[in-house]
């Protein structure tokens, strides 16, 4: 990590000035939030130029998040597969256990700068909540967390350790109650409190610039991964790089730097929930008929009706249970760059077992689509390929989701005992 110098590159996939991914992206916002938008594009600008900003940046990274964190060869998962060999990039490792403190850190020194004294944010899975309310407990900010209802209550312990660091933790309980009636909640906040407010965003999508400020913070996983392959294992590259994809924060972190590399395969993972036929049983947005819409501030896919409105959405992890998808990815999408493959519930337990019992690491439900992807993959290839799997984040947060589908009844017989 030392010689990491610049998380900011460029790729030819890279936004125009205005934050346009060829047709998607931009920013479709209330007109009283575009001097708020420009002021953060301004200062983030500036900060990018600014040799201290990134010295401070990479400090934390490396003295208070924990990082690099490991890219570990998985030795026993890949020997029961047989076929590719199989790194994990175990991004469970940051502090707060999720990759979310990657572009937490790097917007909680933006609000300083910009004298901001309060932080809101919108939270799915509660790793981004989690990790907001650490950044404002470590710099001072007062701190909201907006929550859907559903994911309110299947992702308690997040809420728990939310509130024990300080923040105000808020029950959304309008439309779906999921992540993006959280998002429109924290939106809304931020219209009302735009002077002293700044909305940490949680992953590659809103208004511009936060799909490309979010991705460029996220940017140091797939910088560590080119440097740890190489002087870990001497190997120069990886043929094939899996992850998940909601929003797209992890994903869009670990491909940036390997965009330009066409001989690198990369394949992003959508949650398939039940199964892909159904609208509101899933929430893949790429895999059938996909429409473009314009939500929350940016264009991109969305699953939509006829008329446009946003639908429903299942998955059995919190974090990918979301409508829209990150206008890079769009753009990734449609030039053919990247694969967007889904993994259903029932492929993620499985691959969530797979994974504990045969390396010892507990994964998210997110980050189990991804490995769901591997376990497909990776026996169809020959031993001498390479697949990196981006582990998000680490399980802890899913105990009652994962508890209640294996029905598991040590479990249920325990939390009787607590009522």
């Amino acid at each position: 990590m030392k010689n990491i110098k610049n998380i900011f590159i460029k790729t030819k996939y890279d936004s125009d000035n205005l934050g346009h991914f060829g047709k998607l992206g931009g920013r479709y916002a209330p007109e009283m939030l575009i001097p708020a938008l420009e002021e953060l594009e301004t200062a983030f600008n500036k900060a990018k130029k600014d040799p201290e900003f990134q010295k401070e940046l990479m400090d934390l990274y490396e003295n208070y998040d924990g990082r690099p964190t490991p890219l570990y060869y998985a030795k026993n998962l890949t020997k029961k597969l047989g076929g590719a060999r199989i790194f994990i990039k175990n991004e469970g490792l940051n502090h707060t256990g999720a990759h979310k403190m990657n572009h937490s850190l790097g917007q909680a020194l933006l609000a300083k700068r910009m004298g901001k004294k309060r932080l809101i944010a919108e939270t799915g899975a509660g790793q981004h909540g989690l990790a907001t309310a650490t950044v404002a407990a470590k710099f001072g900010f007062d701190c909201t967390i907006f929550m859907g209802k559903v994911d309110y209550e299947r992702q308690r312990p997040n809420v728990f350790w939310m509130e024990q660091l300080g923040a105000e933790v808020v029950q959304v309980l309008h439309g779906t109650q999921r992540l993006k009636d959280a998002v429109t909640a924290t939106l809304q906040d931020w219209i009302a409190n735009v002077d002293n407010t700044y909305y940490l965003l949680g992953s590659v999508l809103g208004p511009h610039p936060y799909p490309s400020m979010v991705r460029d913070f996220q940017t140091i996983v797939g910088l560590e991964v080119k440097q740890q392959l190489k002087e870990n294992y001497n190997i120069n590259q990886p043929d094939y790089i899996i992850a998940c994809v909601g929003g797209g924060s992890n994903a869009i972190g670990i491909f940036h730097p390997f965009l330009d590399d066409k001989k690198v395969k990369l394949i992003g993972v959508e949650a398939g929930g039940k199964g892909v036929k159904k609208i509101g049983d899933h929430a893949s947005r790429l895999q059938k008929n996909p429409k473009i819409g314009v939500v929350e501030g940016y264009k991109s896919y969305f699953i939509q009706d006829q008329d446009g409105q946003i639908q429903d959405t299942h998955s059995i992890s919190a974090g990918l249970d979301y409508s829209g998808i990150g206008p890079q990815h769009g753009l990734l999408f449609q030039k053919n760059r990247v694969e967007y493959h889904y993994a259903t519930d029932k492929e993620v337990i499985k691959a969530f077992k797979i994974l504990a019992k045969q390396e010892g690491i507990i994964p998210a439900l997110e980050s189990s689509h991804a490995v769901a992807e591997a376990v497909k993959t990776a026996p169809k290839l020959s031993k001498n390929k390479v697949i990196v799997v981006n582990l998000s984040g680490r399980g802890e947060k899913d105990i009652f989701i994962v508890a209640k589908a294996l029905k598991d009844k040590k479990w249920q017989s325990f939390l009787k005992t607590q009522i």
